[in-house]
């Protein structure tokens, strides 16, 4: 039984670093607009932080522009002034009715600087990988102390073994794809 316990616990970490990189690599701007890039930025709304997708309609009506329009007059100036103070490094523009922002095109340094940080963050999950299977690998260890065969604990730490390489593989898919995502003119 705690075999598969162990095996468990280590496919549930690997699989969060591989949603977390995920999450985490939508967030990267690849020169497209995408609504996902508001994703992070919070409002003051009523005494409290909202995500700007609560207090307004997002959309993107071409691959550069994102448009925003707040469902209530009063939030205008809030949202404007969150994605000026937002790591995203675009101003907004304001007609009155929808706030819009451009998306400008990234210089070669840019996205090369986009690369590099898509990479860090790729191998901050590989290291989460690595110590969930480390972790994996280090109980059931502990597990013939108590008493679990040898021969079960090895086939249990090859089985760890093809989890961890599996979500590696899915690590490099998702960069690969965002190094191709920043890259493409």
């Amino acid at each position: 039984m705690e075999v598969k316990e162990y095996l468990q616990n280590a496919e549930d970490n690997m699989t969060l670093a591989v949603e977390y990189l995920d999450d985490t690599l939508s967030h990267i701007r690849a020169g497209k607009a995408s609504a996902r890039l508001l994703d992070g930025i919070r409002v003051e709304y009523y005494g409290s932080l909202a995500p700007i997708s609560n207090v307004a309609n997002i959309s993107v009506p071409d691959a550069r522009t994102i448009a925003i329009t707040p469902w209530e007059k009063s939030m205008f100036k809030e949202i404007e002034k969150a994605i000026i103070n937002s790591e995203l490094g675009v101003t907004p523009e304001n007609n009155g009715e929808v706030i819009r922002i451009c998306i400008p095109p990234l210089t070669e340094d840019r996205r090369k600087q986009l690369v590099k940080q898509s990479k860090g963050e790729a191998e901050n999950a590989k290291v989460s990988v690595r110590n969930a299977r480390r972790e994996a690998i280090d109980g059931l260890k502990k597990e013939i102390k108590q008493g679990l065969s040898e021969d079960i604990e090895k086939d249990a730490e090859a089985s760890v073994q093809k989890l961890h390489d599996k979500y590696m593989k899915k690590i490099d898919d998702l960069f690969a794809a965002k190094e191709k995502e920043i890259l493409t003119v």
